[in-house]
């Protein structure tokens, strides 16, 4: 497999590109080497500028559930062109999503459509203070939130300790009112408000996605949620991620516990960029032009992108895929273990819905400290043996892998292939 037009466009791209990319983990610096150029995709499919193909399982990091260019989606984007693509004003098709998207979420009432789960985020977190009236915000080492200034910290070395800027360009002022916890440690959360009376709420992924796949703990989310209302205080789930892949709505349900504010993205665009946040009434009628909040966006809700929303949604809740991705995600994670145990390679592997994570590492991750055992330098071997035999996967061992619901046997006979062939690579390391 040769990838010189790939090498050519990035040595290209590094005139007038950062590092050649538009994004940090394209770059591939975590498993060396360079990045592919794509060139198109169909399907579970996608094709790179060398016209080599590979089994996606990256889907742009989660929104393309139907797989690539569903027919459904692609008809609807299509007759959505002709319209225009850009109004500045309201169109029906924002109210349509927006109903789809509230009755998929008990207690959402009222949805705030944005442009990227960064900024439903951020949007969030303004909405949680200014309807609580208090500053501080708690998040979680290893949930990754999007790139805005309060959000990007790294933990201290306690479990209570104010949080430093994990990014240059970043100052001390925008993180004082963020504090970091321990995911699935509650009495790291309970510490911060024994230090502290004005926390807003408390910020997480249901299921954390970017330290790989990490589920919680027994009830921890429940018990969180109970601890918040006791400290009137917010729970804000972070569903950019989880939103619409384990079941048709959030994972919240499926722990038994109901956010206060829901942030959406990737699978609610089919995609296209879009990000959103909702809420029950009282809470969403803070928002401008309703309330105080004032929050806007020139794009949001553009027609093209809800139009791709709708159709994907709709299709998805018609597929209803969601014990077919168990059950793939099952047999992935049995190739997994028994390709590990053959070659005498330590190997765990997380999985919920339709995301899975392989770890290189001994022992069970259940938060960011434990995931960091993984063996990264394992898994760029095993990345690359993994390209080379026609599967894309993240360029990352702490991004998680997402089905779409137009996997083949085929695709998985590919996969398994590809897998044992990393797995040797890595025992001959």
């Amino acid at each position: 497999m040769e990838f010189k037009n790939s090498q050519k466009l990035y040595n290209k791209g590094l005139v007038n590109l950062v590092g050649a990319v538009n994004s940090p983990v394209r770059a591939f610096s975590s498993v060396g080497g360079n990045p592919l150029f794509i060139k198109k995709a169909k399907g579970t499919k996608i094709t790179d500028v060398d016209n080599n193909t590979f089994v996606d399982l990256v889907l742009s990091y989660g929104p393309m559930i139907l797989g690539h260019r569903h027919k459904k989606v692609q008809k609807a984007i299509d007759k959505a062109l002709k319209n225009g693509y850009t109004f500045g004003a309201s169109t029906k098709n924002e109210i349509k999503l927006a109903k789809i998207v509230c009755d998929a979420f008990p207690g959402m009432d009222k949805v705030r459509f944005v442009n990227s789960g960064t900024e439903a985020v951020l949007s969030a977190l303004r909405l949680a203070r200014a309807f609580t009236g208090k500053d501080k915000i708690i998040k979680f080492s290893g949930c990754y939130h999007g790139h805005s200034d309060a959000l990007l910290v790294a933990a201290g070395s306690g479990l209570a300790t104010l949080s430093l800027p994990g990014s240059k360009g970043v100052p001390e002022g925008a993180v004082k009112n963020t504090l970091i916890a321990n995911y699935n440690d509650l009495e790291s959360v309970k510490a911060h408000f024994e230090n502290h009376d004005d926390i807003a709420g408390v910020i997480l992924e249901p299921v954390a996605g970017n330290m790989g796949v990490v589920t919680p703990k027994d009830d921890f989310l429940k018990e969180l949620k109970n601890y918040l209302e006791s400290k009137n205080a917010l729970l804000i789930v972070d569903e950019v991620m989880t939103g619409f892949r384990s079941k048709f709505g959030g994972a919240q349900e499926l722990f038994d516990v109901e956010a206060d504010i829901t942030c959406l993205g990737k699978v609610i665009g089919g995609g296209f960029p879009v990000g959103a946040y909702g809420a029950r009434n009282e809470i969403m009628e803070m928002v401008s032009p309703l309330g105080g909040m004032y929050q806007a966006g020139t794009l949001s809700g553009n027609p093209i992108a809800m139009a791709a929303g709708i159709s994907t949604l709709t299709e998805l809740k018609k597929q209803n895929p969601y014990k077919q991705f168990n059950e793939i995600a099952s047999k992935l994670e049995t190739v997994l273990l028994e390709s590990a145990k053959k070659h005498n390679i330590d190997l765990v592997v997380n999985r919920f819905g339709s995301m899975v994570n392989p770890f290189f590492t001994k022992i069970k991750v259940t938060n960011f400290e434990e995931a960091q055992t993984a063996d990264t330098e394992k898994f760029a071997v095993f990345f690359w043996e993994m390209i080379k035999n026609g599967v894309f996967l993240p360029p990352s061992q702490f991004e998680a892998w997402f089905l779409s619901s137009a996997l083949t046997e085929k695709d998985l006979e590919k996969t398994s292939k590809a897998i044992e062939a990393g797995m040797l690579a890595i025992s001959k390391m």
